[in-house]
Order: structure tokens, then sequence, then C-alpha cells
């Protein structure tokens, strides 16, 4: 074979191997790499400061002293070392994270685990003339803006994230229906990237997430920030939860917090989590004291000094998440949702019905609806998948707007008030004065009230406030509690209640989906999970010595006979006169009638022939 048609075969050879590769030239010792973004500098330095890196040049093929004199074999070997093993820069050193956040240490098995994903991610790379599709990965990091301060409580969350992969893979997956719409924000608004991480460590995704400070929703609004940046609380509707509507007000308190802070996003950020009077007291202070003012030498609150590293942790992973053993799940960089005006309010089950889609998915886009069906007197919008809105739209044209919700004509009995019946078909009392044109709040026996119902058994509305307040009641926290009803009495407060059963205030709140700084109302129901005698020597008051008192309260109707009164009442049920007032909306003075029907809260175990 002669010298020309050699060096062809040489050339298309080589060509073809490089193109199959997938993987760029490794830089030859004597050429000059290109010196890296400032971003990019910093990243790699998060992990390579503490974490035992391999030699990137001892296990890559090396080139001929001119760099043009590779021989096929050594091009062969090349190829072969980049599909069968990930790179010895990946691998990351464990390190220790905080205490606080890890209950159970990864073992060597899910190590191993973390490994073999990295290496299956490497030979998924190299495929055959494959182009990868649009990512909004690729996006978020073209968009970073944020500097990455390489310190030990950085490293110290990323190493947490690191080990916990698992942890990352739930929250994106949780992650994806919201995503896009929130880096368009960002674009819209010119706000770095980064921030779309910032719900990671809020709420880790959740659009149901609440918080024991009455923070809410992805972005964990606080009711009064809410409401002061537009957002709507009611009973039907939280705007917290409303991931349209609370991105666009998180990103308009962002950027006041930015500018506030004279462009400081750290300071920003921290504010955020803080309130900006906590993060300028500690600037006053160091001040004062002829200290640096940057975020990392402030005196901030516990939960303050961890929020920023957690979020410049998680930037470091998202830029290479292959150093940190993390196989992100690709999310396309297009629109998941889109929203749709239906000018009126609709049944939550019958809308879902109409887009095709099931109920849950449905409350999971609109997160911010409470109830079974959409407010009444707000805004008429639903979040729908950007597939689902035609067809959604061309059914609901079909419907009337009297046959979007469900209606039953409703006789007032003896006795009965707009606040009862309110609440025994699960609406408010605003709703029937409006939709039965009442000025007042009195109703005569024997009127009939048109009220609006759902139209399914309201255990289907798994995602609607009550129902998930009555799944969190039913959840046992531990094994060995028994569960109590405590009925609210005048007077109670959390530390009281706390105090007798031997639980803490934090708990009995977190238990009824509540905060320690929350009103107890009279009358109220509340779940007490205690130790049971088996697990814990206790000489705690209890309603009842017996399993039986652990559900002991009922709720029960009680029709009026002739000759009874307040007081004969409640010395039968053995009741306050007060509750019965409160239980049945009873004004001083008013007497009883014989059939009306009075609501009593009754505690079973104190009872008698009584029921």
């Amino acid at each position: 074979m002669n010298q020309p048609f050699r060096t062809l075969c040489y050339i298309i050879l080589t060509s073809s191997l490089l193109a199959c590769s997938g993987q760029p030239w490794h830089a030859q010792p004597h050429e000059e790499q290109p010196a890296p973004k400032a971003d990019d500098e910093a990243t790699v330095a998060l992990v390579t400061t503490d974490a035992d890196v391999g030699d990137s040049e001892g296990d890559a093929a090396k080139a001929g002293d001119d760099g043009s004199a590779e021989t096929i074999s050594m091009l062969w070997g090349k190829f072969r070392t980049q599909i069968s093993a990930p790179d010895p820069e990946h691998h990351v050193e464990d390190e220790t994270g905080p205490e606080s956040d890890v209950q159970n240490p990864e073992t060597s098995n899910q190590q191993n685990a973390d490994n073999a994903a990295v290496t299956a991610s490497s030979q998924e790379a190299v495929s055959f003339g494959a182009t990868e599709p649009a990512d909004i990965w690729k996006r978020i990091r073209a968009g970073f803006r944020l500097p990455v301060d390489i310190n030990h409580r950085v490293r110290l969350e990323a190493a947490w994230y690191s080990r916990h992969p698992e942890y990352i893979n739930r929250t994106i997956e949780r992650a994806e229906p919201y995503l896009h719409y929130i880096v368009e924000a960002l674009d819209r608004h010119h706000m770095p990237m980064e921030i779309a991480l910032l719900p990671i460590v809020e709420s880790a995704y959740q659009p149901f997430a609440f918080s024991h400070g009455r923070a809410a929703g992805l972005w964990q609004f606080i009711p009064g920030t809410a409401k002061r940046y537009g957002l709507t609380l009611n009973w039907w509707y939280d705007g917290r939860r409303d991931v349209i509507a609370s991105t666009e007000a998180a990103l308009t308190l962002l950027d006041n917090l930015n500018k506030e802070f004279d462009g400081d996003w750290e300071l920003a950020l921290a504010a955020y989590n803080s309130g900006s009077g906590t993060v300028h007291k500690a600037v006053r202070k160091n001040k004062a004291r002829g200290k640096p003012t940057d975020f990392w030498s402030l005196r901030l609150p516990k939960e303050t000094r961890a929020y920023v590293p957690k979020l410049l942790a998680l930037k470091a992973i998202i830029a290479q998440p292959e150093l940190y053993h993390v196989s992100l799940m690709p999310i396309p960089d297009e629109p998941y949702l889109a929203t749709v005006e239906i000018k009126s309010q609709i049944d939550l089950a019958l809308a879902a019905d109409l887009a095709n889609i099931e109920l849950d998915e449905l409350y999971r886009l609109n997160p911010g609806y409470n109830r079974w069906a959409t407010d009444p007197n707000g805004t008429q919008t639903l979040a729908l998948p950007v597939d689902k809105v035609e067809g959604f739209r061309e059914r609901l044209a079909q419907i009337d707007d009297k046959d979007r919700i469900r209606w039953v004509r409703h006789r007032v009995k003896n006795g009965e008030t707009l606040g009862h019946i309110a609440g025994d078909y699960h609406t408010t009392l605003k709703v029937i004065k409006q939709v039965n044109n009442i000025k007042g709040y009195m109703i005569r026996s024997g009127q009939s009230l048109m009220i609006p119902v759902a139209t399914r058994d309201l255990t289907d509305y798994r995602l609607s406030t009550s129902q998930r307040l009555s799944q969190l009641k039913d959840h046992r926290p531990a094994p060995g509690r028994v569960k109590l009803m405590h009925t609210v009495t005048k007077g109670d407060t959390f530390w009281e209640l706390a105090k007798k059963y031997r639980v803490s205030s934090a708990q009995i709140a977190r238990w009824n989906g509540m905060s320690p700084k929350d009103y107890l109302r009279p009358g109220q129901h509340l779940v007490i999970w205690q130790q049971t005698p088996h697990s814990a020597e206790s000489d705690v008051e209890r309603p009842s010595t017996s399993l039986a008192a652990a559900n002991s309260t009922r709720k029960i109707r009680y029709v009026v006979r002739k000759g009874d009164s307040l007081a004969r009442i409640s010395n039968r049920f053995k009741v306050r006169i007060s509750e019965l007032r409160r239980w049945n909306d009873l004004p001083e003075g008013k007497y009883l009638q014989p059939g009306q029907h009075l609501t009593l809260f009754i505690d079973v175990t104190k009872q008698s022939e009584n029921i």
C-alpha cells in the first residue's frame, strides 16, 4: 500500500473514532488550555478543595511528543477507556454533612449504586450520531450569575446533597411541572437563574408545604408578606400556594430586597429568609465593631446562616452534577403548563374530567385552591398541561355555567342558622347569602335555599385542605402513641395543652397543621398523639384511662323536646351552657323551641344512657 493511501486511511479512521467517542480531545502537555470562566473555576474548586481527586492526566491516553504521532492502537485505547469507566476526576470523597439533616449515613451499597449510575451515564453519553435534546438545565447553567464563595459552610452542604442524590431526584421530579415557568419568569425579571433552585431550599418544590412559622407554598410566604405582595388568602383560595401568582410575588420581593441591599444577592437572600430588619441589624452591629458586612461575616440566625450555603451548593451540583455522583433527570426546555380562563366557578372534579387528567394532578397544578371548587369570587383561571388545553376549552364550551356546579335545594328546619347550613354543606355563609340574595342573617323555618355542593364524595378530593388535614391528623407520628381528641375550651393555649399532655407546643401544632402562634378557637378539635403507658411511664391526666378514650369526642344532633332548657341539656350531656350557645350560634335571651335541632360535641366516656 503506497504512502498517500495509508495516510488517507489513517485520517479517515482517526476522524471516525473521534466522532464516535463524543468526547473532546484531552489537551496536549504543550498546548495552552482556554481559561475557565469564574463560575467554572469556583465550582471545580468546591469539589477539589476537600475531595480526593484523581489525576486527570495520569489516566488519560498520552499524546506523542509533537502532538501528531498517536497510533491507531493508542486512539482505540483512548476510545475504550472513555466508554468503559467514569472519568477519575468525577470521584468525590464522601464528607460528613450536617448532623441535623442526616439520621442514617449512606451505606457503601448506596455509594456503589451511585458509582454505577455515573458509569451508566458516561456510557449513554457515547451514542453514535445522537444529539442531546434541549434541556432546561443547560439554560439554567447559562444564567448562573451569583459568585460562589468557597468555604467550609458551602462544602458541608454540598457534601450532604452529594450523599443524598435520591433527595435531589425526588425534588426535581416534583419540580418538573413548574420549572420552565419559573425559568421564563426569571428571564422576564432579568434575575439570576440560581433563584430557580431556591424552592428546593424553601420547600423541596412541594406546593403544599406548610411550615410551623405559618409559611406556605413553593416560596414559603407568611400571611402578612403574602398580602403585601398582592396574594389573596380566603376560605376557597390561598395565593401562597398558587405556583404562578406566588412566583411573581416572590420574584418581585427578591428584586426589591436586592435593590435594598445595593445589589448584594447574598444579603438579599438572607433577608428573604429571616427578614430585612434582621439582616440590617446584623450589618449595623458589624459596622459598629469595624468588621466586614458581607453575608459570611454577619451573625445571623442558624437557619439563615445555612440558607445561602445550601443554594450555592445546589448551584455547584447543577453546574457539574457528575462531579457529585448526581444524575439530573432531564427536563425539556419547553412549557409544561398553560393557564385557561374559565370565567365562573367550577367543580374541580368536573374540570379534571373535562381536561382528561386525574383530579390529583389538577390539584398539583392548581394547589392554590383549598376546596372542591374554584373561588366563586376570585380570578377564574386554571393551570393545565399544554397538551390538554385545547380539548378542555372545547368540552367546557359545551357546558352551561350553571351546570359547572351541582346544586341542592335545602329546606330550613327549626333552629338552623346560615352558619350551620354552610358547615353541613362544606361551603361558606357568604356564598349561601350571595346565591340566595339574602341581605342579613335571618332565615325562617320552611324557607328553601339553593346550595352549591361537590359532584363527588368529599374524600375523592384528596388534596383539598380539609382532606390533607384529615390525613395529617390520622398519621401516627411514631409507634407507641395513642390518638386523643381534645376540644378547645375558652382560655386554652398551646402551652397549657402541651403541659397537660406532656408533649411540646410544636408537636401539637404539627399534628394539626397549625403554627404555635395560631389562635385556638373554643370548640375546635385538636389531635394529641400521646405516649401510652406501655411506651413511657407517665402520670399525665388523661380524659380516660382506657384506650377507648383515644377518640372519645363525638358530634351529635339533639332535637329539643318540650320542657328542655339550655341548663337541662348541658347538665344531661355534661357540657357547658356557653359551649351550647357557641356551637349553635344562640344569642343571649333566646328560648329553645320544641323540634329545634342542636349540635353537641360530647365526651362519650362521660355519658351513660344519654346517647
